[in-house]
Formats: structure tokens, sequence, C-alpha cells
């Protein structure tokens, strides 16, 4: 709601909002045909609000229905109604190309439009002669909202869930009548909790936009601070978004120039704090050459880790989490809509059609580099892919404690956890140019001789590990199955990399260099 004062001192004097923002704080429909205004601290904006039933109907439905649809609007003594979507509607979604193009909807629609033109029944307009010819319709203050789809894709999966199930009870025909807009699901900003590898990218852009402007907010780190500000990779609802490892790359490249530039001479450092926001201290380390991101509450595991030379943050590996539409997939099966010459599906209607025969495979842990576990000397390194297995003892999840020091040009962060068998020593080692060096000390009688500590190292680019003692590895690659506009995808996100040793050593080390 803020965000008025800010538009109106910026020169902006109208906005586009979906209708829903104005549904859900108690608008009637019949009052959305028509700007309205909004203002904060006193600073004033227009707003339009976007006809749904538009976006519905183009290019989804015969052009004959748009115009039926408008011609109701008209006679109804409305004098407005008002289009913004997306372009790839018209042709990039699946089936779109087809029924836009090849199908004559196109064609059709621009000569429907044509005739009502013509007939003086429509007016095109641009929104600037609308608002100074089209009387207000009064004072509107909005909430944080977002349109239907949005507000259930930012919940976890059983909220999710339970929305959906809510919104079946209703019924189709009150969710699309007035009350529809009162059930609501989650914020955008949501999507920052759901998936922390986004929250991780979106607290890094701002640690570093607060340094630029400390340094003076020099050009070329700015500009690429605002580039990783691209919001597609931040969330997932029907298209792939967070899940496209490329779309993460990109901004975590823009970052990587940024600080890049921003530590140009800068010796090897740290801080300690709170950089994801969660209430828990996060050690930050970094120099001219990399930045990494340890975390003490969650297994002392080093969450980021870029290199500015490569610009990859090696550590840029999402997580394999359960979503609503696995569940959802997996409960009802194919359910493809029908549609003969009276249209083509919508995304949405693509998204109700997607199904699944198996549950893909689920992290039990947020994926990280040096995740360390006992595991069973039975364990197979197929159920140990698939997460489907038990470990005897784990530190994913344990806090450590940590003192942090300098010494003869490295930075060394001491972790200590656990009692009696679970008793873990981590000495992460950071060299100036980015070499990492992990050294662990264990009980060797914390399980069976047999039985084998681990460490697991999820890596998006490559890295060459040495061990001391030699330790077993094993490699696997890290798969999500996730929505997209052509239903469910497989997707490369990285890969995992466990080294074991037998747990009677007790000790043992690893080192992480970038290939010559």
């Amino acid at each position: 709601p803020e965000l008025a004062a800010d538009l109106a001192d910026a020169g902006v004097r109208y906005a586009l909002v979906d209708d829903r923002h104005f549904l859900a704080t108690g608008f009637a429909a019949e009052r959305l045909h028509a700007p309205l205004w909004t203002e904060s601290d006193g600073r004033r904006v227009a707003l339009f609000p976007i006809d749904e039933r538009l976006r519905y109907l183009i290019p989804f439905r015969p052009p004959e229905e748009t115009a039926e649809y408008l011609r109701s609007l008209r006679a109804g003594g409305h004098r407005l109604a008002v289009l913004a979507d997306d372009g790839e509607k018209f042709g990039g979604w699946p089936g779109t190309k087809e029924w836009v193009y090849e199908r004559g909807w196109l064609d059709r629609f621009m000569a429907t439009i044509g005739g009502l033109v013509e007939s003086g029944e429509v007016r095109l307009s641009r929104l600037d002669e609308a608002l100074a010819e089209v009387p207000s319709n009064g004072l509107a203050y909005l909430p944080t909202a977002s349109y239907t789809e949005m507000e259930g894709w930012s919940l976890p999966p059983d909220a999710a869930l339970r929305l959906a199930r809510l919104q079946h009870d209703l019924g189709e025909s009150r969710i699309a009548g007035p009350d529809g807009a009162l059930v609501r699901g989650a914020h955008w900003r949501n999507f920052l909790v759901k998936y922390p590898e986004s929250n991780r990218m979106h607290k890094k852009m701002q640690a570093l936009s607060a340094l630029c402007r400390r340094k003076g907010n020099p050009e070329a780190a700015r500009r690429a601070i605002g580039r990783a500000q691209c919001n597609d990779a931040y969330w997932h609802g029907v298209f792939g978004g967070l899940y496209l490892p490329h779309l993460r790359d990109a901004i975590w490249r823009e970052l990587a120039l940024a600080e890049g530039e921003l530590r140009r001479g800068k010796g090897l450092a740290w801080e300690v704090l709170d950089f994801d926001g969660d209430g828990h201290p996060e050690i930050w380390v970094h120099s001219e050459s990399f930045s990494a991101v340890v975390s003490p509450v969650r297994g002392a595991a080093i969450e980021e880790f870029t290199l500015f030379a490569s610009g990859i943050n090696y550590a840029n590996v999402l997580t394999r989490r359960r979503e609503a539409y696995h569940d959802q997939a997996l409960e009802r099966g194919a359910r493809a809509s029908e549609h003969g010459d009276g249209g083509t599906a919508s995304i949405h209607e693509i998204e109700e059609g997607i199904r699944l025969d198996v549950r893909p495979p689920l992290d039990a842990d947020d994926r990280a580099l040096f995740v360390e576990r006992i595991l069973p000397k039975a364990l197979g390194l197929d159920e140990y892919s698939r997460g489907d297995y038990r470990p005897m003892h784990s530190w994913s999840r344990a806090g450590f404690d940590y003192a942090v020091q300098r010494r003869r040009g490295v930075l060394e962060i001491a972790c200590a956890a656990g009692e009696d068998g679970g008793r873990l020593a981590k000495m992460i080692r950071f060299g100036s140019d980015g070499e990492v060096t992990v050294r662990y000390a264990w009980d060797p009688g914390a399980a069976g001789s047999e039985d084998l500590f681990s460490t697991e190292i999820s890596l998006a680019g490559s890295l060459l590990p040495e061990s001391t003692p030699a330790a077993e590895p094993w490699r696997f690659p890290i798969e999500t199955v996730a929505k997209s506009e052509r239903g469910l995808d497989r997707t490369r996100q990285g890969e995992s990399l466990t080294l074991r040793w037998p747990v009677r050593l007790g000790e043992a080390a690893v080192t992480l260099r970038r290939p010559a």
C-alpha cells in the first residue's frame, strides 16, 4: 500500500493492478470498470483494475465470446474494460501457436474487434486517455495481494492442498463469484520462506546493495545488482522459475560480478550477521576472490560458495522438495481438458492435467556443501540417491558452537557439536584464493566399526576434491520433478558427491579446488 507514495514521487500517474486486489478488499465487481485513486502520505496514484474475465477469454476462447462480454458491459452502463497480460499467451504457451495463428484466432479476433469499433460499440484507448475521459469510481486502499493462482503457489504444500480442498468444497460457482476473492492464499514474498534458495539470492542481493551504497554506488556493481533483481528466478508457479538452474545461475553470476567489483583489492575477512533474516547468525567469509556463507545452526554447512573469476555459486543446487502438485498429480492421474474447435487450454487448465505414477525422490535436508552423517554399512547407492534411508546419525540440523580466527594467511572456523557418540569437530579453513579445506574429528566408537562417516557436497559446478585419507566416493545427479508449461519436467540441478570413511578412523579431511 505504501508504494503509492514512491510511485507518485517517481512521477508515475497511474498503475495497472489485478482486479482481485480490489475484490479482496470488498469492492463489487461493478465498480471496477473505471479508474480509482489511492494515496499514501498524501501522494496519489490512479489505479486501473485489470479485467480477469478478459484475461481468460483472450486468446483462449473464440473472439465472439469477447465481443459478447464487451457488449454486456456496455449494456450495463460501464465505460471501460482493461486488458494487460503476458505476450507469451499468443504463441509461447503450449497449444497457443496453433490456435492463435494456424487456426485463425488472431485474424478472427482482429476482425471481430474491428467490427465493434466500426459499429461504435467499442473504442480502443490508451490508459492516459481513459484516465482523462472516464470518471473515477472513487478512493481505494488495496491489500497486499496477487492474482488467485499466485496466492496458492506461494503457500507451502500442506496449506496449498487445504486451500485447494476449500475451493473445491465451496464449488466453482461460489469461487467464481464475489466470495471467491475472500478465499486467499499467501503473499508473493512467502516464496522466500518456501524456498531457502530464493531467500539466499534475495538476501545476498540486499546485502550487496547496501554495501554498494556505502561504497558510493560504483556503476558496474550497481547495474549488476539491478540485473540480479530480475524476479523470474525467485519463485515458482506453473512455469519452471526457481527450478530452472540457468535462471538461478544468471542471478548468482550478476551477484558475483557485483561483489567482485566491490571487493577489489580487499583481503580475507569475515563478519557474523543474520545473513538470511531467520534470527540465527551466519558467518560471511570473503576476499577479492570469493564469497562464502557458513550456517552454524544448520550443521556448519557452506550454503554459498561463489568464486568471482568463474561467476559460479558452487552451492547453487536446489533441494528436492515435496510440492502440492506432486500429491495432486498422484491422486487424480491424468485429467486432460477437452477442447474441440471451441478454444484452446489455458496454462492453468494444462496445470490440471498433469499426472504422476511414482512420487519423485525427496531430500530430508537442504542441500549445501559439507553435510555430515553416519551411514550404515549396508546402505546402497540407489537407496541413498533416492533419499530412501535413515542415517545412524546426522549433523545436518545440528547447531554448532564456533570460533573464527585468521592466521598465516588463512581464515579458520572451528566448529563443534554434539555429546557422547554424536560429537563432531569440524574445522573449515579458507584461503584468500577461495580454496577450502574441512577437517573432521569424530568419536570412532560412535557406530559399528564398519559403518561410514560421510560428508555430502552438493555441487553446481566443477570443483576437484582431495581427501585424506582417501575416501570412498558416491556420485549421483540431483534431479527435480517440477511443473512447467509442458506439464512436469525432470531437471538436473547439480551433482551429489558423498565422501565416506570407516567410522573407526575417527578423522579425515577434504579440500576443494578449482580445476587448473
